[in-house]
């Protein structure tokens, strides 16, 4: 027997299976295995294919959607909200160290001078809250509103501090509120995004990440509205290019995009499609939400909305109406609340552009029978000082700066005590002293009003599981019915 022959018998396929470590039986169980697994990962991977589907909550819901108004910049709690007569008695007097202990600021001396409240206060309603005369719409309607006077927050700068408040994490990459829920409720607007973000006052200091997916599925992301022309960019056709012509190019593309996925199972395919699906459906109902003229004349007035102008009012009217289409989450930011400088006028113009909006909207929705079934949530990503920032150098003087301590924020709606204040600080308005409510524990809050538990609404990445609350938080009980 030759060489060459001697090599080509001990090549059998009894001799590669055994090489291998692979025999006959083996093939033929994986081959089994592979047709169930395949079976198996193609049911796991249907849900994939509708991600926005209406799922069920984990428990009965108090509300259906949220707005949260959020004043990007920090409005300052000690002339808005939380009247200290302390402030005004000891005015231009140095803190006391007791009270700063070893907190830094960046533009504050350790000696500088208490800051006196700006605006005088007064009780409203038969609740009695006490608000700022800069807020007189707010005032009208405090009975409907739950103030919660003890927030704090573990960052100090305007980013990570923002990022911090709308995703639970300081860091860029984490899914936001309205991501984390809408992938555990999904959407029941089939026309419009179930997570949408309007913008005023120009942009935020965390930017996009705010209302990012993270490591979510992309579908999960906030879609920016825009204030003026089309609603969201590209949605119109460009000339040539009629309805019928751009509904065959999306059919096209669906059937590819499904070839692939059967064979792949990639949840990204599937989330390509609901988004071109959602797209296309939102050509012709965007530019009908965007168009505020069907509106009365009355509701207009009490917004304060001027037609055809972009404006934080215009964006809370915006609000309710995509409320009443089954949005689920809306972000309105309004960014122009960081008065390093000049703390009372600063005020003044931030108030005159939101108070009246802010309340129009409450009345608008309780009027439509739509507050019992939405939250709305109203703040910013910390709270101002006590002491005054005053800098030649950098010319500025009466401002306050950042105090991530202490800070104020309110709520209405379904599930929320209307008309009540909760928590303390001290008489400088420093540090919490009753009722502590940390960021963590509103968002467990907001997610509990929803239906969802935010220890159990979790998404596995990298090999462990993350949620929202990360990884503490308690629901704010005395803040719901």
């Amino acid at each position: 027997m030759s060489p060459r022959t001697e090599i080509l018998r001990e090549r059998t396929r009894r001799f590669f299976f055994k090489q291998c470590g692979v025999g006959l039986g083996k093939i033929a169980i994986a081959s089994l295995m592979a047709d169930r697994w395949s079976s198996s990962a193609r049911a796991a991977a249907l849900p994939a294919a509708k991600p926005m589907h209406p799922r069920a909550p984990h428990y009965s819901p108090r509300v259906k959607s949220v707005i949260f108004l959020f004043m990007a910049g920090a409005p300052s709690q000690l002339d808005l909200f939380d009247f200290k007569p302390k402030l005004a008695e000891m005015a231009g007097k140095p803190i006391p160290p007791s009270v700063i202990g070893d907190q830094r600021y960046a533009f504050i001396r350790p000696d500088a001078g208490i800051l006196g409240p700006q605006y005088k206060f007064k009780r409203h309603g038969q609740c009695g809250t006490e608000v700022s005369a800069a807020l007189p719409n707010l005032a009208k309607i405090v009975d409907e509103i739950a103030v919660i006077k003890s927030m704090h927050t573990d960052q100090f700068n305007h980013a990570p501090a923002q990022i911090f408040m709308n995703c639970g994490s300081p860091l860029p990459g984490r899914p936001s509120m309205g991501s984390w829920v809408t992938y555990g409720l999904g959407c029941e607007a089939s026309d419009l995004p179930a997570f949408v973000v309007l913008s005023s006052g120009g942009g935020t200091s965390g930017g996009a990440a705010n209302w990012s997916n993270g490591f979510l599925p992309g579908v999960y992301a906030g879609v920016p509205f825009r204030s003026s022309g089309d609603p969201i960019l590209f949605a119109s056709n460009p000339p040539g290019i009629d309805r019928a012509m751009q509904r065959e190019s999306i059919d096209l593309v669906r059937k590819l995009n499904e070839l692939r996925y059967d064979k792949v199972l990639d949840p990204n395919i599937a989330t390509r499609i609901n988004a071109y699906e959602t797209a296309y459906r939102m050509q012709s109902r965007a530019p009908e939400l965007m168009d505020l003229s069907t509106e009365s004349a009355s509701t207009l007035d009490s917004y304060g909305v001027e037609p055809g102008k972009a404006s934080y009012a215009a964006n809370c009217l915006l609000a309710r109406r995509l409320v009443e289409r089954g949005v689920r989450f809306i972000n309105v930011y309004h960014r122009g609340w960081d008065h390093h400088s000049d703390v009372r006028g600063g005020l003044e113009k931030e108030c005159n552009a939101t108070d009246q909006a802010s309340a129009a909207l409450i009345s608008d929705l309780k009027q439509r029978g739509l507050l019992d079934e939405t939250l709305v949530v109203w703040g910013g990503e910390f709270g101002r000082t006590p002491m005054v920032e005053s800098s030649a150098a950098i010319n500025r003087s009466l401002g306050r700066d950042h105090h991530p301590q202490a800070f104020t924020m309110w709520l209405a709606g379904g599930g929320v005590k209307a008309g009540m204040s909760m928590g303390r600080t001290d008489d400088l308005g420093f540090h919490v002293v009753e009722d502590s409510v940390h960021v963590h524990d509103l968002q467990a809050t907001i997610l509990h009003l929803l239906g969802l538990d935010h220890e159990r609404l979790t998404f596995t990445y990298q090999g462990r599981p993350f949620r929202l609350t990360d990884v503490h938080g308690k629901i704010v009980d005395k803040i719901l019915v």
